[in-house]
Protein backbone atom coordinates (compact mmCIF):
# COMPACT_ATOMS: atom_id res chain seq x y z
CA UNK A 1 0.00 0.00 0.00
CA UNK A 2 1.23 3.47 -0.89
CA UNK A 3 0.37 6.29 1.52
CA UNK A 4 -0.46 9.33 -0.60
CA UNK A 5 -3.20 11.94 -0.94
CA UNK A 6 -3.10 11.64 -4.73
CA UNK A 7 -5.14 9.15 -6.70
CA UNK A 8 -2.92 6.49 -8.26
CA UNK A 9 -3.34 3.25 -10.15
CA UNK A 10 -3.05 -0.01 -8.24
CA UNK A 11 0.16 -1.29 -9.81
CA UNK A 12 2.38 -4.11 -8.64
CA UNK A 13 4.91 -3.23 -5.94
CA UNK A 14 8.38 -4.76 -6.21
CA UNK A 15 10.65 -5.09 -3.17
CA UNK A 16 13.90 -6.80 -4.11
CA UNK A 17 12.93 -9.94 -5.99
CA UNK A 18 9.43 -10.06 -4.49
CA UNK A 19 6.43 -8.66 -6.34
CA UNK A 20 3.13 -8.11 -4.59
CA UNK A 21 -0.27 -6.52 -5.24
CA UNK A 22 -1.03 -2.96 -4.18
CA UNK A 23 -4.19 -2.16 -2.19
CA UNK A 24 -5.86 1.07 -1.08
CA UNK A 25 -6.60 -0.23 2.44
CA UNK A 26 -6.28 -3.34 4.59
CA UNK A 27 -7.28 -4.56 8.03
CA UNK A 28 -4.51 -4.91 10.62
CA UNK A 29 -5.31 -6.15 14.15
CA UNK A 30 -8.97 -5.29 13.61
CA UNK A 31 -8.27 -1.74 12.42
CA UNK A 32 -8.50 -0.48 8.83
CA UNK A 33 -5.29 1.14 7.56
CA UNK A 34 -6.04 3.57 4.72
CA UNK A 35 -3.52 4.84 2.17
CA UNK A 36 -5.12 8.31 2.34
CA UNK A 37 -4.72 8.37 6.12
CA UNK A 38 -8.46 8.86 6.69
CA UNK A 39 -10.69 7.45 9.42
CA UNK A 40 -14.10 7.58 7.74
CA UNK A 41 -14.20 3.91 6.69
CA UNK A 42 -12.87 2.74 10.06
CA UNK A 43 -15.50 4.78 11.94
CA UNK A 44 -18.27 3.50 9.67
CA UNK A 45 -17.35 -0.13 10.37
CA UNK A 46 -16.92 0.51 14.10
CA UNK A 47 -20.42 1.98 14.30
CA UNK A 48 -21.88 -0.96 12.35
CA UNK A 49 -20.28 -3.38 14.83
CA UNK A 50 -21.53 -1.26 17.72
CA UNK A 51 -25.09 -1.42 16.37
CA UNK A 52 -24.80 -5.20 16.04
CA UNK A 53 -23.64 -5.44 19.66
CA UNK A 54 -26.52 -3.22 20.77
CA UNK A 55 -29.22 -5.18 18.93
CA UNK A 56 -27.75 -8.45 20.21
CA UNK A 57 -28.53 -7.18 23.71
CA UNK A 58 -31.88 -5.51 22.91
CA UNK A 59 -33.76 -7.84 25.26
CA UNK A 60 -31.68 -6.64 28.20
CA UNK A 61 -32.16 -2.96 27.34
CA UNK A 62 -35.94 -3.48 27.08
CA UNK A 63 -36.17 -5.53 30.26
CA UNK A 64 -38.04 -4.01 33.19
CA UNK A 65 -36.02 -6.18 35.57
CA UNK A 66 -32.83 -4.16 34.97
CA UNK A 67 -32.36 -0.68 36.41
CA UNK A 68 -31.37 2.23 34.19
CA UNK A 69 -28.02 2.38 35.98
CA UNK A 70 -27.33 -1.29 35.12
CA UNK A 71 -28.33 -0.73 31.49
CA UNK A 72 -25.97 2.23 31.27
CA UNK A 73 -23.13 0.14 32.70
CA UNK A 74 -23.97 -2.57 30.15
CA UNK A 75 -23.55 -0.03 27.36
CA UNK A 76 -20.28 1.31 28.77
CA UNK A 77 -18.74 -2.14 29.31
CA UNK A 78 -20.07 -4.17 26.35
CA UNK A 79 -21.10 -1.91 23.46
CA UNK A 80 -18.97 1.21 23.67
CA UNK A 81 -15.63 -0.73 23.69
CA UNK A 82 -16.61 -2.25 20.33
CA UNK A 83 -17.00 1.23 18.80
CA UNK A 84 -13.93 2.91 20.32
CA UNK A 85 -11.45 0.08 19.66
CA UNK A 86 -8.14 1.70 18.65
CA UNK A 87 -9.42 5.22 19.46
CA UNK A 88 -6.12 6.29 21.03
CA UNK A 89 -4.79 7.05 17.55
CA UNK A 90 -7.85 8.88 16.20
CA UNK A 91 -7.96 12.50 15.08
CA UNK A 92 -11.50 13.73 15.74
CA UNK A 93 -12.81 15.66 12.75
CA UNK A 94 -16.21 17.34 12.97
CA UNK A 95 -17.82 14.71 10.73
CA UNK A 96 -16.49 11.91 12.97
CA UNK A 97 -17.68 13.71 16.11
CA UNK A 98 -21.20 13.97 14.69
CA UNK A 99 -21.34 10.29 13.68
CA UNK A 100 -20.12 9.06 17.06
CA UNK A 101 -22.52 11.35 18.93
CA UNK A 102 -25.44 10.29 16.76
CA UNK A 103 -24.68 6.62 17.41
CA UNK A 104 -24.47 7.05 21.16
CA UNK A 105 -27.58 9.17 21.69
CA UNK A 106 -29.89 6.43 20.46
CA UNK A 107 -28.92 4.19 23.40
CA UNK A 108 -29.53 6.60 26.35
CA UNK A 109 -32.81 7.58 24.67
CA UNK A 110 -33.89 3.94 24.80
CA UNK A 111 -32.66 3.57 28.38
CA UNK A 112 -34.24 6.73 29.84
CA UNK A 113 -37.22 7.02 27.50
CA UNK A 114 -39.15 10.22 26.63
CA UNK A 115 -39.98 13.10 28.97
CA UNK A 116 -43.56 13.63 30.12
CA UNK A 117 -44.52 17.30 29.93
CA UNK A 118 -48.13 16.94 31.07
CA UNK A 119 -50.84 14.29 31.26
CA UNK A 120 -51.11 13.83 27.49
CA UNK A 121 -47.87 15.08 25.95
CA UNK A 122 -44.50 13.37 25.78
CA UNK A 123 -41.34 14.59 24.09
CA UNK A 124 -37.94 13.19 23.15
CA UNK A 125 -35.18 14.19 25.54
CA UNK A 126 -32.78 16.83 24.24
CA UNK A 127 -29.08 16.16 23.69
CA UNK A 128 -28.23 18.37 26.70
CA UNK A 129 -30.61 16.43 28.95
CA UNK A 130 -29.10 13.12 27.85
CA UNK A 131 -25.57 14.38 28.49
CA UNK A 132 -26.57 15.48 32.01
CA UNK A 133 -28.25 12.13 32.73
CA UNK A 134 -25.04 10.23 31.91
CA UNK A 135 -23.02 12.86 33.88
CA UNK A 136 -21.10 13.95 30.75
CA UNK A 137 -19.49 10.52 30.44
CA UNK A 138 -20.16 10.51 26.71
CA UNK A 139 -18.26 8.71 23.98
CA UNK A 140 -16.33 11.81 22.86
CA UNK A 141 -14.99 12.52 26.34
CA UNK A 142 -14.01 8.85 26.63
CA UNK A 143 -12.07 8.95 23.35
CA UNK A 144 -10.30 12.17 24.31
CA UNK A 145 -9.39 10.75 27.71
CA UNK A 146 -7.88 7.68 26.04
CA UNK A 147 -5.82 9.92 23.77
CA UNK A 148 -4.59 11.93 26.76
CA UNK A 149 -3.57 8.68 28.42
CA UNK A 150 -1.56 7.65 25.35
CA UNK A 151 -0.03 11.14 25.12
CA UNK A 152 1.22 10.89 28.70
CA UNK A 153 2.49 7.35 28.18
CA UNK A 154 4.44 8.37 25.06
CA UNK A 155 5.97 11.49 26.60
CA UNK A 156 7.19 9.56 29.67
CA UNK A 157 9.21 7.21 27.47
CA UNK A 158 13.00 7.67 27.26
CA UNK A 159 14.34 9.58 24.25
CA UNK A 160 16.07 6.42 23.02
CA UNK A 161 12.83 4.41 22.67
CA UNK A 162 11.63 3.65 19.13
CA UNK A 163 8.11 4.88 19.89
CA UNK A 164 9.46 8.26 21.11
CA UNK A 165 11.69 8.61 18.05
CA UNK A 166 8.79 7.90 15.68
CA UNK A 167 6.56 10.31 17.60
CA UNK A 168 9.09 13.14 17.25
CA UNK A 169 10.15 12.28 13.70
CA UNK A 170 9.48 14.96 11.09
CA UNK A 171 9.24 14.26 7.34
CA UNK A 172 11.84 15.83 5.06
CA UNK A 173 9.25 17.29 2.68
CA UNK A 174 6.84 20.13 3.40
CA UNK A 175 3.09 19.91 3.71
CA UNK A 176 1.01 20.15 0.51
CA UNK A 177 -0.67 23.40 -0.55
CA UNK A 178 -3.98 24.13 1.13
CA UNK A 179 -5.32 23.67 4.63
CA UNK A 180 -3.21 21.01 6.38
CA UNK A 181 -4.82 18.03 8.10
CA UNK A 182 -4.96 18.11 11.88
CA UNK A 183 -2.23 16.01 13.44
CA UNK A 184 -2.81 13.70 16.37
CA UNK A 185 -0.67 15.73 18.75
CA UNK A 186 -2.37 18.99 17.69
CA UNK A 187 -5.72 17.40 18.51
CA UNK A 188 -4.52 16.33 21.97
CA UNK A 189 -2.97 19.71 22.76
CA UNK A 190 -6.22 21.46 21.82
CA UNK A 191 -7.98 19.33 24.44
CA UNK A 192 -5.31 20.24 26.99
CA UNK A 193 -5.90 23.95 26.28
CA UNK A 194 -9.62 23.48 26.91
CA UNK A 195 -8.73 21.91 30.26
CA UNK A 196 -6.50 24.94 31.01
CA UNK A 197 -3.52 22.85 32.01
CA UNK A 198 -0.34 24.64 33.10
CA UNK A 199 3.18 23.17 33.46
CA UNK A 200 2.33 20.36 31.10
CA UNK A 201 5.79 18.73 31.11
CA UNK A 202 5.87 18.37 34.90
CA UNK A 203 2.36 16.91 35.03
CA UNK A 204 3.10 14.38 32.28
CA UNK A 205 6.06 13.04 34.25
CA UNK A 206 3.97 12.65 37.43
CA UNK A 207 2.04 9.41 36.95
CA UNK A 208 -0.61 10.04 39.62
CA UNK A 209 -1.28 13.63 38.52
CA UNK A 210 -1.62 12.63 34.88
CA UNK A 211 -3.92 9.74 35.79
CA UNK A 212 -6.12 12.25 37.62
CA UNK A 213 -6.18 14.47 34.51
CA UNK A 214 -7.26 11.53 32.35
CA UNK A 215 -10.06 10.63 34.77
CA UNK A 216 -11.18 14.25 34.90
CA UNK A 217 -11.41 14.37 31.10
CA UNK A 218 -13.91 11.48 31.04
CA UNK A 219 -16.76 13.66 32.33
CA UNK A 220 -15.61 17.22 31.65
CA UNK A 221 -18.40 19.28 29.97
CA UNK A 222 -15.87 21.68 28.36
CA UNK A 223 -14.45 18.91 26.17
Amino acid sequence: MKCTSKESQLDKITVGNIQTDQVRSFSYLGTIVDGNNTLEEEIRKRIIKGNKAFYANTALFKSNLMSRKSKLKLYWSVIRPVVVYGCKTWVLKESIIQRLSLFERQIPRKIFGPTKEDKCNWRIKTNIELDELIKHQNILNYVKAQKLSEFGHTNKMPETSIVKKIHKWKPFTGRPIGRPKSRWEDDVRNDLKKMKLIKLTEQVQDHLKWKGIVEKAKNLPEL
